[in-house]
């Protein structure tokens, strides 16, 4: 390995580095660094639930539901855990938060299933170092499907109005995937995980590559739909999904918060791809199952859109549209004869969604539409797991 500077070393993992150094300059070195720190304050929350057991549990999941003030004398890293993650930071505009994501939740809620979740998901498996982690876990080739189900739950809860609020389900969700993540650093850690070679297991940068396939990459497929975001938009979306990233545990706001727009966004996500390793066969595994578990929730809907054999050929043009060939390819990802429909979608959806921008009013009501939809979905759903139920997600057994 060589070295950043005299304290902070390179994981195997990395490549390229003096060319990233010439492309992003000091970008280059702090991401070197923050490969090499994970999340203390859930990574202690972690370590006391396990010396304290299920007291610590109610502790923690009463503390995310109605606030730290309404504990008595809890354990102090859960006490910790739960001060940061109330502390809104001054640029947080608690009107933003009132509104909800407003892009995301200007998009019919057909199209967004279609295109976001997995795409997104997808392209985080496209990382070596991601893919190695949660292969090992053993079982989530075959839990895909509840991966995408749960990561769609997550999402839709944290971008409803108001859904980050203290206490409200999409705040809560947010913490319970940051402690999931601790979680699983704990337990490939255990395990050996060789930090040498991968660095820490779910780092900083990991959790910023993931905040990006769903602020940027889920975006490019959105796009591909014909629901392509303006600069105003693109700048109140990151705003919002700022605030995520802080809830997520992103520690260093120099990485992350000059992001207001999808250029900014594909500059730091090129630094991460230039930096790391070809997918490899872990990558394409999770990507096939993926796919499968994709298309399986596309089939079940009441009123499919087609036939499962066509859904899979839809599926791949979205994915070959928002990564590119080349990308495409070393996942797996066939060359698809839906391209053809996926051109016409696009434009179609772009023609109803100029017109529907063009009257204020026509799009207020649309946006009000999509939000009830949504919150029918929700109400219907399952409550949101508790740490304890959550925490073990697509983990083997201690």
């Amino acid at each position: 390995m060589t070295h950043t500077d005299q304290s902070v070393r390179v994981p195997g993992r990395v490549i390229d580095l003096d060319r990233a150094r010439e492309r992003h300059g000091e970008q280059a070195d702090r991401m070197v660094r923050l490969l090499g720190v994970g999340d203390p304050l859930a990574d202690a929350v972690i370590l006391e639930i396990d010396a304290l057991g299920k007291e610590s549990r109610r502790a923690l999941n009463a503390g995310l539901a109605d606030g730290l003030a309404s504990l008595t004398g809890p354990p102090p890293a859960i006490a910790a855990f739960l001060r940061q993650m109330e502390t809104v930071p001054a640029w947080v505009d608690p009107e933003m938060i009132r509104r909800g994501e407003t892009a995301a939740l200007s998009v019919p809620l057909l199209w967004f299933e279609l295109s976001a979740m997995a795409t997104a998901l997808v392209h985080t498996y496209s990382s070596p170092a991601i893919a190695r982690l949660l292969v090992q876990t053993g079982r989530l080739t075959t839990m895909a499907p509840r991966r995408l189900a749960e990561t769609g739950m997550w999402t839709a809860q944290a971008t409803m109005p108001g859904g980050l609020l203290r206490g409200a389900p999409g705040y809560q969700a947010t913490a319970q995937v940051r402690l999931l993540h601790a979680r699983m650093r704990h337990s490939a850690l255990k395990r050996g995980w060789d930090t040498a070679e991968w660095g820490v297991p779910i780092n900083q940068v990991d959790v910023a590559r993931t905040w990006l396939d769903f602020a940027l990459i889920s975006y490019q497929a959105i796009a591909a739909l014909g629901f392509e975001l303006t600069e105003a938009e693109q700048h109140d979306m990151y705003r919002y999904w700022h605030y995520i990233g802080y809830l997520l545990g992103l520690d260093d706001e120099s990485f992350y918060r000059d992001i207001t727009g999808h250029q900014a966004a594909a500059e730091l996500m090129g630094l991460f791809d230039l930096t790391k390793h070809a997918p490899d066969e872990n990558s394409r595994a999770l990507t096939t199952a993926m796919i499968k578990a994709q298309v399986g929730s596309l089939a079940a809907h009441p009123q499919p859109l087609m036939s499962p054999a066509d859904l899979t050929h839809l599926v791949h043009a979205i994915l070959r549209s928002a990564y590119g060939d080349e990308l495409s390819e070393q996942l797996g990802i066939p060359e698809s004869t839906a391209m053809p429909f996926l051109a016409l979608t696009r434009q179609a959806n772009r023609d109803a969604r100029r017109l529907q921008t063009a009257d204020p009013t026509v799009a207020a009501n649309a946006l009000a539409q999509n939000v009830a939809i949504r919150e029918a979905i929700l109400k219907a759903a399952s409550p949101a797991p508790t740490y304890q139920q959550h925490a073990h997600t697509g983990l083997p057994d201690d």
